[in-house]
């Protein structure tokens, strides 16, 4: 499904301000598979979601999805293939527009009341209200006024509205209260077991990493240097994660939030 092979990317290169972001990354992903990855940050971890989106160009390598080369893709082509949210929520919504409008874009199919059939309304009335927060009696109120929770849940409905071949989850409940970030991601998991999705999700709560997903990935100095799944991953603990990464990296890892994490 998703295949990088030895990318690398460096920011201003050949100046005081030089950055290796990416070091040779490999990386395979087949159909279907839920990665987490973890790292400290600077690790490269939004560096390699960018790399993969398109954001910007790679120095070397190649990257193809669904087994098509999309290294030299612009990102907009990018995106009718991946779905992306961020850990801002107010990066995934457009906050003038009503929510009903917001999922006719998701959908394709415009943005505009007037474009909206019955059967369109009530689709979308009915995928709101697995979100279990009302949103399916409120789909004319403009998203600006929504909470972050709502907003992010809102964005997750979007951004899988049409399946994308791959999602990708920048820590996207973050930015969110314990008690919204919980609701954001068991919809995700329900999302993702639904429609099947391969996904990549970044974290910094070790525990969830171990938890979600059949893979496990943890990052270091632009390189992958864990790399784990199976029964294998389903036995560690996070102080076995914690060895894994010293073993890998060559050293400890000392980032407090990751450490600190529940």
């Amino acid at each position: 499904m998703l295949r990088l092979s030895h990318v690398f990317k460096t920011f201003n290169p050949g100046t005081v301000n030089e950055k290796r972001a990416l070091t040779d990354l490999c990386l395979h992903l087949a159909p279907g598979d839920f990665v987490t990855i973890i790292g400290s940050n600077g690790a490269g971890k939004s560096t390699l979601f960018n790399a993969i989106a398109g954001s910007f160009d790679t120095d070397e390598g190649s990257i193809e999805l669904d087994g098509k080369d999309v290294t030299f893709a612009p990102e907009y082509q990018r995106a009718k293939s991946i779905g992306r949210l961020f850990q801002d929520p107010m990066r995934g919504t457009a906050p003038g527009m009503t929510i009903e409008e917001n999922l006719a874009l998701a959908a394709g199919g415009g943005g505009w009341l007037s474009k909206l059939s019955r059967g369109d309304r009530e689709r979308f009335r009915e995928r709101l209200a697995l979100l279990e927060i009302g949103l399916e009696d409120r789909m004319r109120q403009p998203v600006g006024l929504l909470s972050g929770g709502q907003r992010q849940s809102l964005a997750l409905l979007m951004a899988t509205m049409v399946p994308p071949k791959l999602l990708l989850l920048d820590e996207h409940t973050a930015a969110l209260d314990p008690s919204a970030a919980e609701k954001v991601l068991r919809l995700t998991e329900e999302i993702v077991a639904e429609h099947k999705l391969t996904t990549m999700m970044i974290t910094h709560n070790m525990r969830q990493a171990l938890e979600l997903g059949n893979r496990t990935l943890m990052m270091d100095s632009g390189r992958i240097v864990l790399d784990i799944g199976g029964e294998e991953r389903a036995g560690l603990t996070v102080e076995d994660l914690l060895e894994r990464f010293r073993s890998g990296a060559g050293k400890d890892l000392d980032n407090d939030r990751i450490l600190l994490s529940d």
